[in-house]
C-alpha cells in the first residue's frame, strides 16, 4: 500500500513530537504540576492530529503517555510509575489525548470533504455549461481532458474515438478499476501500470474513450473523485453523440 507523503510525515510527527516536547519540558518538571505538564502534551497531540490524521493522533497520544512517564514521573528515566496520582494522570492523558485527537482529525476531514465536494460540483457545473452552450465538441473533449487530469492527478490524458482496441485497465462507472476482468484493489496496489481506459458512453452509445496515465507512484484519488471522472466522461460522450462525432484519435 502506498502512503501519501503528508501521512508519512504525520505518523513520524506523532511518534517524535511528544518526545521532543517532553524533553523540552524536563527543566520544569519540579516547578510545574504533572497535570499541567500533561495538558501541554495534549496540545502537542491535538497539533499532530490537526495537521495529520487520526492514526497519527492516536500514535501521538500513546507517545505522549510514554514520554510523560519516562521524563516526568518518578523514578525518572524509567517506564515505571510509583505514585498513584501519576498513574491517574497518565491514564487521563491517554484517554483525553485519544479522544481529542480523533475529534481534531474528524473536524479536519469534514472540512476537507466540504471543500473537495464544492470543487467537484464546480467542475461538473462548469463542464455542463460548456456542453450546453458550446458548438465545438473538440472544446468539450479538451475541457474534459483537462478536468480529468486535475481531478485524478494524472500525468497525461488523451482521447481516442472509434472502435475499442486492446484490453487496458478500465475505470468502471462505479468508480472501481478492472484489470483483465478482475477488480483491482486501488487502496493496496495503487494505480495499475500503463494507461487506464475511461469509456465515454451516453444514451447507451459508445463515443470513444479517455486514455489516462497516472503519475508514477501517485496515490489513487478517493472514490468521489473517480465518480466525478465518470460523470465528466459521460458529459463529453453526450456532446459527441449530439454532434454525431465518431472521430479518430484526438491529441
Amino acid at each position: 500500500m502506498r502512503f501519501p507523503l503528508r501521512d508519512t510525515v504525520a505518523v513520524a510527527a506523532g511518534a517524535l513530537a511528544p518526545f521532543a516536547a517532553a524533553l523540552v519540558l524536563m527543566p520544569f518538571r519540579t516547578s510545574v504540576t504533572h497535570t499541567n505538564l500533561a495538558l501541554l502534551l495534549v496540545v502537542v497531540v491535538v497539533a499532530v492530529s490537526a495537521l495529520g490524521n487520526r492514526w497519527a493522533g492516536a500514535l501521538a497520544a500513546l507517545s505522549a503517555v510514554a514520554w510523560f512517564d519516562f521524563f516526568h514521573t518518578e523514578p525518572y528515566q524509567s517506564f515505571h510509575i510509583q505514585d498513584r496520582a501519576d498513574v491517574e494522570t497518565a491514564v487521563l492523558l491517554l484517554v483525553v489525548g485519544v479522544i481529542v485527537s480523533q475529534l481534531a482529525a474528524r473536524g479536519r476531514t469534514l472540512e476537507r470533504v466540504a471543500v473537495t465536494d464544492a470543487s467537484y460540483l464546480e467542475r461538473l457545473h462548469g463542464t455542463t455549461r460548456l456542453v450546453r452552450f458550446s458548438t465545438s465538441s473538440d472544446d468539450i473533449v479538451r475541457r474534459v481532458r483537462q478536468e480529468l487530469t486535475e481531478v485524478l492527478e494524472l500525468r497525461a490524458c488523451r482521447f481516442e474515438g472509434g472502435q475499442l482496441t486492446g484490453r487496458p485497465p478500465r475505470l468502471e462507472p462505479d468508480g472501481s478499476v478492472k484489470v483483465a476482468g478482475w477488480i483491482w484493489d486501488l487502496e493496496w496496489q495503487g494505480w495499475p501500470d500503463g494507461e487506464i481506459e475511461l469509456r465515454a458512453i451516453a444514451y447507451g452509445r459508445y463515443q470513444g474513450r479517455f486514455m489516462m496515465t497516472p503519475a508514477p507512484g501517485s496515490v489513487p484519488p478517493p472514490l468521489e473523485a473517480r465518480l466525478v471522472a465518470v460523470d465528466l466522461a459521460s458529459q463529453a460522450a453526450a456532446a459527441l453523440d449530439d454532434d454525431g462525432v465518431m472521430a479518430g484519435s484526438r491529441p
